[in-house]
């Protein structure tokens, strides 16, 4: 796919990014993207989102962190903006961002106004070059999650509340642009909103009809729209709006000069009064009916609408440019390739219809934090964008990749895109599907700009080892993803055999070759190191040889025995191997064999696997001995960091699809001994720890030597979570929920 120039004196449709930059309170705690981000603290990331190609930023200059206690503090945006300029990359500065203000005003204090309009104000005569302002992201969405829900502070649940803070807050806009275009006439308002779409069975097409008019509140305020004869004007009088600060905003709008739409995979609900088809979290209702609120992706026949229905909605309501001004998916990497190349098709096809869209947004740049739950508590859940920060420095991934493309009018070609987003595909639907009619006319843009669901396609990736515990994981995830795949066992393909290899690689023409085969009894290879270093050492070194002949990316797997034991803090990547045992000192040439034929190789050191789908791995047979209430015997001078295998597996596709190379360590961070994941594993599964017998790993009588200290750490990043949270996840996998 490539970028759209602008035809017949049109702009060209360009790129733009963001970084996420909420600072949300809850009760009197502040959630601080980015100082979770780290970007509050490196100004060369400029730098590396400038070399992305995009034209503009949408960037923070945030009341609540400049100007916390009274007068305004620059210096932070002193030296970002100053080097936003120099990088001639042209700002979009934000100045709330689903905030309430600093802690002396909120959404419902009348203050808020004034002070926003005073911050504006100095933002503009600081900078007067700025020409583009987002005085408050998503007003709308803020609102509803401050006023209407209890998310966030001021935590009301009510109308009035809710509509409180939706009028100070487009009250605030229409103030502080009005601040800033004194300073600057020529300042644009580039106002954001969430999009979607509510809709629902027959009995609850009122409950729809409500929602749907509501979507559109905040951009119709500002627009002067909201007059005797718009259909919320009742309700607002009803929820404590006056006639006269309504009529104020008629008679004053503060008309966006760009219109952004935020949409998400959830931004489209289905309402639906049978309950009994949905899980109880999903239960509400309203004075008149209970009913369910459910992802309309996860239920309605027809799927989305999707991006070019929103933007084509916006543009026949107001007719004003429209720009997507967030394109960001929390899910694995060639999702997030798909969503993003999607939204752009859809902008393309926007302006074919004679819309004019002006630029798609690659938002989160660096990723974002908790939003799985709101931002109302600190669960460390990251999701990655075009860059992803747990490691010493941002690292781009394969988003970067499709955004300097799209960036330049270039082509951006990659196995994965080959298949449609999971939101394309029938496994998308969770629950019984409705089917709803969205009478529209507009068409919809499906990854091949024709058609419905499809299944997945293009070229497959080939892995090695159908016999073993990760090779059958890679083939379910692979599956899960849409990712083409062969799940090849030894009789298909050999891999200490070159020839067997060949053929292999002739016949299902792979884009990459992932290793999970291989020698694993590591007490037995002292009896059999030859056969353990075929298997393991001459194995990947043949798929190494035949991966660079035909220009084949490939990954392998090593393991934390290559290290002797002798260390006290976690071994990282650049530390020197040092097997102690014939298994070990086979995975260490292995590693050098690989890096030497195929520099491009993707090498990951892990241990110690947790999986849901393989009843004896060690968690599993601990925790059916505890139950039965029989004697567990576990090392207590061995320390390990245990691997829950769908992250580990889920981690290595996404450095794969990223073009990683080189040694990687993927674990669950945390070291343990043997005997301490033992209780953990019973403390979180609630079974008596009684039973377990501690001893020394010579209690255990193995034949091949451990090291006594194998934890890995990283210095590329800690792509895993923490062992309890994989614990926790693996509890309910194991009892039949889909293991992500």
């Amino acid at each position: 796919m490539s970028g759209a120039a602008g035809e017949g004196g049109e702009p060209p449709l360009e790129l733009w990014g963001g970084i996420e930059c909420t600072v949300n309170r809850v009760h009197d705690a502040y959630h601080d993207q980015l100082d979770r981000s780290g970007h509050a603290h490196r100004l060369d990331d400029l730098d590396r989102f400038a070399e992305l190609g995009i034209r503009a930023l949408r960037y923070p200059v945030l009341w609540e962190r400049t100007a916390p206690d009274g007068p305004a503090g620059f210096a932070w945006a002193d030296a970002r903006l100053g080097r936003l300029r120099d990088l001639g990359l042209r700002p979009i500065v934000g100045l709330v961002h689903h905030g309430s203000g600093p802690p002396r005003t909120s959404l419902v204090d009348p203050s808020f106004v004034e002070g926003l309009a005073r911050f504006a104000r100095a933002v503009a005569e600081r900078y007067p070059w700025v020409e583009d302002y987002t005085p408050v992201n998503e007003p709308l969405t803020t609102a509803r999650f401050s006023g209407l829900y209890g998310h966030w502070y001021p935590h009301g649940q009510d109308g009035r509340s809710f509509l409180r803070a939706l009028l100070t807050q487009c009250r605030a806009i229409a103030a502080a642009m009005r601040a800033v275009r004194e300073i600057n006439p020529r300042a644009r308002l580039v106002q954001t909103e969430d999009l979607g779409k509510t809709f629902s069975t027959p009995l609850l097409a009122y409950q729809a009809e409500h929602e749907n008019h509501r979507r559109w509140l905040s951009l119709d305020l500002l627009m002067g729209r909201v007059d005797r004869d718009h259909p919320f004007y009742l309700q607002l009088l009803e929820w404590g709006a006056s006639p006269g600060e309504l009529e104020a905003l008629v008679e004053s709008p503060c008309p966006p000069d760009i219109l952004g739409i935020n949409y998400y995979i959830t931004s489209e609900r289905f309402i639906d009064e049978r309950l009994d088809r949905y899980p109880s979290w999903m239960h509400g209702g309203n004075d008149r009916h209970a009913y369910a609120d459910v992802e309309a992706v996860r239920v309605v026949a027809e799927g989305m609408g999707g991006h070019l229905r929103r933007l084509l909605e916006v543009w026949e309501r107001y007719g004003r440019p429209v720009a997507i001004t967030e394109a960001h998916l929390g899910s694995s990497r060639e999702e997030q390739l798909r969503w993003l190349a999607e939204a752009h098709r859809a902008a393309v096809a926007a302006r074919a219809a004679g819309a004019d869209v002006r630029a798609v947004t690659a938002w989160a740049l660096l990723g974002l934090f908790d939003w799985d739950s709101l931002v109302v508590r600190n669960r460390d859940r990251y999701e990655p964008g075009v860059f992803d920060v747990r490691g010493h420095a941002p690292r781009p991934t394969a988003l970067a990749g499709l955004v300097r493309a799209l960036a330049r009018g270039e082509p951006f070609e990659h196995p994965v895109l080959s298949s449609p987003g999971w939101w394309r595909r029938p496994e998308r639907l969770l629950y019984p599907a409705v089917s709803v009619e969205e009478r529209d006319g507009a068409p919809r843009v499906e990854p091949s700009g024709l058609g419905a669901a499809a299944e997945a396609e293009g070229p497959p990736l080939l892995i090695a080892g159908a016999a073993g515990t990760l090779g059958r994981a890679f083939a379910r995830l692979c599956a899960y993803r849409g990712l083409p795949h062969r799940l090849l066992s030894r009789l298909e393909m050999d891999i200490a055999d070159p020839a067997s290899v060949e053929r292999a690689l002739e016949r299902h023409a792979p884009w990459a070759v992932i290793n999970t085969a291989g020698y694993v009894r590591v007490d037995d290879a002292e009896l059999e190191p030859h056969r353990c270093a075929r298997e393991n050492a001459s194995g990947p070194a043949v798929l190494a040889a035949a991966c660079r002949e035909r220009g084949v990316r490939l990954v392998t797997f090593s393991s934390d025995q290559v290290f002797d034991g002798t260390g006290t803090t976690p071994y990282v990547e650049t530390d020197p191997a040092r097997p102690l045992s014939a298994y070990g000192r086979s995975k260490a040439v292995a590693e050098q064999q690989v890096l030497s034929i195929l520099p491009a190789a993707l090498v990951v050191r892990t241990a110690a696997f947790i999986d849901p789908w393989d009843a004896s791995n060690f968690v599993a047979a601990a925790l059916r001995a505890l139950r039965d209430g029989r004697p567990f015997s576990a090392a207590e001078d061995l320390v390990v960091t245990p691997t829950y295998t769908p992250d580990l597996v889920n981690a290595a596709l996404d450095l794969l699809i990223d073009g990683e190379r080189g040694l990687w360590h993927l674990t669950n961070r945390d070291a343990v001994t043997w005997a301490e994941l033992v209780v953990r594993s019973a403390a979180l599964a609630r079974v008596d720890a009684a039973p377990l017998v501690r001893c020394p790993s010579r209690a255990l009588c193995f034949v091949a030597p451990r090291p006594r200290y194998s934890a890995l750490g990283s210095r590329r990043g800690l792509l895993l979570p923490a062992l309890d949270d994989a614990l926790e996840r693996y509890l309910i996998d194991v009892d039949g929920g889909p293991a992500r």
